[in-house]
């Protein structure tokens, strides 16, 4: 992860190469939100966050976002979407799917808020 006024370049695509299972971590930090990039191949639970919009950019694969209104968003490589803050909602993929997320950095991506 690059540290607050570290000059660092970063390549998305060499730091999950070989990431075949679940992983998800913060690539860096900009002010109080953070870049994080995800691995899926199946699916994570249902969850919101209170006070944080959080933006999904898709790299490689397909993702789907379920919304708590039973509606369901696909995205493919290169597309985006973000989810409202307090809104319900999972991420799932039906091969290995790689995306980038952008959100406040205080967000825990386990424990937020969720309901399993």
């Amino acid at each position: 992860m690059q540290k607050k006024g570290q000059l660092e370049v970063f390549n998305l695509h060499e730091l999950i190469k070989d990431q075949k299972d679940y992983t998800n971590f913060i690539v860096s930090e900009v002010n109080d939100h953070a870049l994080r990039i995800a691995v899926i191949n199946g699916e994570f639970h249902w969850h919101k966050h209170d006070d944080c919009d959080e933006l999904f950019y898709v790299l490689e694969g397909e993702l789907f976002i379920d919304l708590e209104n039973n509606e369901t968003v696909s995205l493919k490589p290169g597309e985006i979407f973000t989810v409202p803050a307090n809104t319900m909602h999972r991420t799932r993929s039906n091969e290995r799917t790689v995306n980038i997320c952008f959100e406040k950095a205080s967000i825990d991506v386990k424990g937020s808020n969720s309901e399993l």
